[in-house]
């Protein structure tokens, strides 16, 4: 942990080096899984031709190493000012709104670059206590440091399966509820299969459950680059109680649709490397 924190303190100017040297491994070296990424994009845009694949492909593998070498590393002892220069947060006060009113608002996002940013941009700038909830990652160090991470301005993160019991404390607590709204569920969860950039998909309807059933106000977290290093994240509302008039699935539906928006408008920036639509 010494080291990469050590690490951590360079430029990132001089970590991009380091990424940058990542990415030409990854793409010409080993190939970071290119038969997954290919097939993800050939369904995803089959009306791109092969060479605009093949170069949005090539820029995933430059957002790839960039976000998790070069950024995630330097989140662990990034400066508030720097932070703050870098990830641009839109309509934070809309939500922290919500929460000061007494009420716990769900933030849904997907996993666009760089979502782990976005935790710590939330957590800088909100008012109030911002929650998000992860998956344990199966190796020890690394779920230990991207927890400190994570938690580097303030954030609080709960493991999927605490959350369960956390939910409780939703009404006394007021609090954002931050949602990766595209993982992939496991067997054991309840599942909504839909269609997703032009395939069927499997989705978590956790956050769907929770405001229907709790009566909370839900909004979507858009992800923005703007140059290297900096991110735009825009908070709009994507649904709101009473909930008496939605349909089945009305909240998750409306979420992919603004996912795959934000997904066109910057290809390379989604995880194109994850079996995400294996069912």
């Amino acid at each position: 942990m010494f080291f990469i924190r050590l690490l951590s303190r360079l430029p990132l100017s001089v970590l991009y080096v380091f990424s940058y040297l990542l990415y030409l491994v990854a793409r010409y070296v080993i190939r970071y899984r290119k038969k997954v990424i290919d097939e993800n994009l050939l369904h995803a845009f089959p009306e791109k031709t092969p060479r605009e694949r093949k170069d949005i492909r090539n820029k995933f593998y430059r957002n790839f190493t960039d976000a998790f070498f070069a950024e995630t590393i330097k989140m662990l002892t990034i400066s508030e000012k720097e932070l703050r220069q870098r990830f641009h947060v839109v309509n934070q006060e809309v939500v922290d709104d919500a929460v000061k009113a007494g009420k716990s608002t769900l933030m849904m996002a997907g996993h666009v670059f760089n979502w782990e940013m976005a935790i710590l941009g939330v957590a800088l700038n909100t008012e109030v206590t911002a929650e998000t909830v992860y998956l344990k990652l199966n190796n020890p160090f690394f779920n230990e440091l991207m927890l400190k991470i994570r938690t580097h301005f303030g954030g609080v993160m709960t493991e999927k399966k605490e959350f369960r019991r956390s939910m409780i404390t939703m009404r006394s607590e007021p609090r954002i509820v931050h949602l990766a709204a595209d993982q992939r569920p496991p067997v054991s969860d309840s599942r909504y299969t839909r269609e997703f950039m032009n395939r069927p998909a499997l989705f978590f309807e956790g956050g769907e459950f929770m405001a229907k059933k709790m009566g909370l106000p839900v909004f979507f977290g858009q992800i923005t680059k703007e140059k290297r290093g900096h991110y735009r994240f825009e908070f709009t509302e994507l649904a709101r109680p009473p909930y008496t008039e939605h349909v089945a699935h009305s909240i998750t539906d409306e979420f992919c649709r603004r996912l795959e928006e934000n997904i066109r408008r910057q290809p390379e920036l989604y995880l194109w490397s994850h079996k995400r639509w294996r069912i």
